[in-house]
């Protein structure tokens, strides 16, 4: 099932900005939603939902339609199974199977951007993003460590997500990109869009997708980074960098309370 709501003109014309999110529907979705909404966009955007397995409410959907401002266009996929092995399909991406592949080839608009549902965006991450972009491949923002428990931003990752030839994964990755930073024109792009459904080769989490969309844009493409932390990246405890980021926090703060 498909399901668009249009923004208050035709939905044919393309839209300044296409976000996409896969969700198994848990209650986070709605801050990130209204996360999008409140962006300061100049013009109409889309919204892609990619519904992967109903963990959580169904009935969150129709709270976020009726949120929705004029401006922005909703759209819902929801094929009543998942394309994910980690729910039973064929695709080996676990976080969201091939979702994220569909949804940026069913966007109406050049300019694509991926937000996760547990996580959230500062009202001008997208307008940054355009304005890095332009003339160029993809844009990225930095992110903000957010503790799980209270959803209290903590401090910048100033060790992860750099970009290209950056941080602590310089020498095994060639540096890294969040997802939830980055946009891309899919009309240079285009190529990159099915590694979203493809993770690294002997990855048992199924998780690593990520890195080989980055591998192509390090390597094929030009990007730019806008230089502002507008992601709020909140962190899972079960991820096996958990205790490395925390570490990293407490030395931060101490640094500051030195100060």
């Amino acid at each position: 099932m498909t399901i668009t709501i249009p923004s208050s003109r035709p939905c044919q014309e393309p839209y300044v900005a296409a976000v996409v999110v896969p969700t198994i529907l848990r209650p986070s979705l709605r801050r990130a939603v209204l996360s999008v909404f409140a962006q300061d966009i100049d013009g109409h955007g889309q919204l892609l939902l990619g519904v992967d397995k109903h963990v959580g409410d169904s009935g969150i959907i129709g709270d976020i339609m009726s949120a929705k401002p004029p401006n922005w266009a909703v759209t819902v996929l929801d094929v009543g199974y998942s394309t994910s092995i980690r729910h039973g399909g064929i695709h080996a991406a676990k976080d969201g199977g091939s979702l994220r592949t569909i949804l940026s080839y069913m966007a109406n608009s050049r300019h694509l951007a991926y937000l996760d549902d547990d996580n959230w965006w500062a009202p001008n991450h997208l307008s940054s993003l355009l304005k890095a972009v332009i003339g160029l491949d993809y844009s990225y923002t930095y992110r903000m460590f957010v503790e799980p428990t209270n959803c209290t931003p903590l401090a910048v990752d100033s060790w992860e997500s750099l970009g290209p030839d950056r941080g602590i994964f310089l020498q095994k990755f060639g540096g890294f990109i969040d997802p939830n930073t980055l946009m891309i024109d899919k009309t240079r792009c285009e190529p990159v869009l099915r590694w979203w459904a493809i993770p690294l080769h002997g990855d048992p989490k199924g998780m690593s997708a990520d890195r080989h969309v980055f591998h192509c844009l390090r390597t094929q493409y030009r990007g730019k980074r806008t230089g502002m932390a507008t992601c709020y990246y909140v962190m899972d405890p079960d991820d096996g960098l958990h205790s490395d980021r925390m570490a990293r926090l407490r030395e931060a703060q101490a640094g500051r309370s030195a100060c």
